[in-house]
């Protein structure tokens, strides 16, 4: 088969930029060389798009975010790059990139591209709406609220009180569109409550505040179209109090990664079944990794739905589907496929 030319387009506008650029690098240097022509396009912090040439520049001098570049309209030679490929594989992660806007270009274009579409990708990237969206359909979700951040300027109180009465503490407040745990808070008392809300502020008008769950933090990976696969079921034992960025990505960490998890064969059914019909509610293709609680051993809870997962050489989702029999090069392959047959239903060919 003759090769083809696949976008890379990674960094963006996120809190996630330099995790999306560790993806990209892994992506990039484990995409088989004889089946795929890799044209990297970074967008900078300022959302401004740099050509293939300034990204490769920058890659090779060991760049771990990027600037420069020009605003995207403008960026006449990234497009041009960008329509002279076959595929897209888009790695920016959060917002303007993971929560469907990116997509949306790419529809617009008439590209093929990796992962979700425009809505899942929009309703996987704010968990307000996602959580809304697996209540309704009787997925079981910890207990949570929304709070917006004109509501506490208003009368933070007010907001508090809402939080006590209905969910108490610990709690764990988010950003309700972000991700990599960005901006994510455990509140253990009145006084943590105010100073989570203005971190989550920082990165979103609307936070998601949830209950604490007491359990183990499983992960499922799934791939596919209109048939899904999901993978074997991975464990996560923090470091710390909770998954933050820090105990995700600083070197220093101990957390571990335990693949298989440590769960009976009918809780990981369990979670593999309920991963499956997730990825179908919101109406995923191609790709995603699935996160849940397991509470007592047996109770499993439904966290979230990462569209767009790490792909750095620690992340669970290829880690999972390796163990899964399914090495990196050829998962990588995969879901390239998957984006083209995707394009070509889609296209009536």
């Amino acid at each position: 088969m003759a090769r083809q030319r696949v976008a890379v387009i990674f960094g963006g506008r996120s809190g996630e930029h330099e995790v999306s650029v560790v993806s990209a690098r892994g992506v990039m240097s484990a995409l088989d060389p004889a089946r795929w022509e890799v044209v990297p396009i970074a967008i900078a912090r300022s959302g401004e798009w740099l050509t293939p040439g300034e990204t490769g520049q920058a890659l090779a001098a060991g760049a771990r975010a990027f600037g420069g570049g020009r605003p995207m309209l403008r960026a006449s030679e990234a497009l041009v790059a960008l329509d002279s490929c076959h595929v897209a594989f888009p790695l920016v992660h959060g917002t303007f990139g993971e929560d469907g806007t990116l997509q949306g270009l790419f529809e617009i274009a008439g590209l093929p591209y990796a992962g979700a579409g425009v809505a899942a990708s929009a309703i996987g990237m704010d968990k307000a709406l996602m959580k809304a969206l697996f209540h309704e359909a009787g997925i079981p979700v910890p207990r949570y609220g929304v709070v917006r951040s004109w509501e506490v300027a208003s009368d933070e109180p007010a907001a508090v009180r809402y939080i006590e009465s209905t969910l108490g503490y610990p709690c764990f407040v988010k950003p309700a569109n972000g991700g990599s745990s960005v901006g994510v808070t455990r509140a253990l008392s009145r006084e943590d409550l105010a100073e989570a809300f203005r971190a989550a502020f920082a990165y979103d008008d609307k936070a998601v505040v949830e209950e604490a769950i007491v359990g183990q933090e499983v992960e499922c990976s799934v791939l596919g179209n209109e048939h899904p696969e999901a993978s074997i079921v991975g464990e996560i034992v923090p470091d710390r109090d909770f998954y933050s960025y820090e105990s995700k990505y600083d070197p220093a960490s101990r957390t571990q990664l335990l693949i298989p998890a440590r769960l009976t064969a009918a809780a990981a059914n369990e979670v593999r079944e309920l991963a499956l019909r997730m990825f179908r509610v919101m109406g995923c293709e191609g790709y995603a990794r699935v996160d849940f609680f397991v509470r007592d051993g047996s109770e499993v809870i439904a966290n979230e739905v990462n569209t767009i997962p790490g792909f750095t050489s620690i992340s669970m989702f290829p880690k999972l589907w390796e163990a899964s029999g399914l090495p990196y090069p050829d998962l990588l392959t995969r879901i390239l496929e998957l984006a083209l047959e995707r394009h070509a239903r889609r296209s009536g060919r």
